[in-house]
């Protein structure tokens, strides 16, 4: 079986990790799975992305057995070899910011848990559902490590500093509940899955190219200062406003039926 699953229809793209077997523990072949499935949504017609786990959990973390195997002898080169992300990124951080760097929004449905490398990667998503019964957990500390794949550029913009702070620190699981109150969880459900595709198809139906600069500008915003956004607001706007796509919605609108995109 591969590591990753990626099927597409109508428009949605479904990221399966594909290893329940081993709780889809993250080795180096779903680190270079999940490289290729952001590439390979990234060249598709896709206009949103379920990431999702097989099994009984998303994903349990670092498949601590092959540790040793990915690092190699040469851990401290490896680790700041820039070889992804246009000289931003090492694989590992790829594996998870490769879904945040996406032009398309990403809805990642978590059920069981999501500890460690597996909850870098839900951060990655633009929106994170849960089952009720979940559980999160940044692990590191308990192998006596930080989080290295982007999770400290991801972390900041969800939770207060002392909430990463005790995350961290302690390597504590919290509960669904907990973290959405926290703000690491968007919302939950009894069946996260089935309502991150109901979610994804109501994002499917918008404007592609509305999406993709909502997206473009939302990062924009959370990391430039106010003149920058209020340049970006202006710039993506003037790609929109008039154009065929937005004139289609328009109409659709007024004739109260779906818009049809090319």
């Amino acid at each position: 079986m591969p590591r990753v699953l990626v099927t597409i229809s109508d428009h949605i793209a479904h990221v399966q990790l594909s290893r329940p077997d081993k709780r889809n523990a993250v080795d180096q072949e779903m680190f270079t799975a999940l490289i290729e499935a952001g590439q390979q949504v990234a060249a598709s017609e896709a206009r949103v992305v379920v990431l999702s786990g097989q099994g009984a959990v998303f994903c349990a973390g670092i498949d601590i057995g092959s540790l040793g195997a990915m690092l190699g002898k040469d851990i401290a080169t490896q680790i700041m070899d820039r070889t992804h992300g246009e000289g931003t990124t090492n694989q590992w951080q790829e594996a998870a910011l490769v879904w945040h760097r996406l032009g398309i929004p990403v809805i990642a449905a978590l059920h069981g848990v999501a500890f460690g490398a597996g909850m870098q990667i839900a951060l990655g998503a633009d929106i994170r559902i849960a089952d009720p019964d979940t559980q999160l957990a940044v692990m590191e500390m308990k192998w006596g490590i930080i989080p290295d794949m982007g999770g400290m550029v991801l972390l900041p913009r969800l939770v207060r500093s002392d909430v990463m702070r005790q995350l961290i620190y302690t390597a504590a699981p919290v509960s669904a509940q907990q973290a959405e109150r926290w703000g690491l969880v968007t919302e939950i459900a009894p069946d996260p899955i089935t309502r991150a595709f109901a979610l994804a198809g109501q994002i499917a139906g918008q404007s592609p190219r509305a999406i993709r600069a909502a997206k473009s500008l939302i990062d924009i915003a959370e990391n430039e200062d106010a003149t920058e956004v209020l340049l970006a607001e202006s710039r993506l706007q003037g790609t929109l406003l008039g154009k065929p796509e937005q004139m289609e919605v328009i109409a659709a609108q007024f004739a109260k039926r779906a818009p049809v995109f090319e």
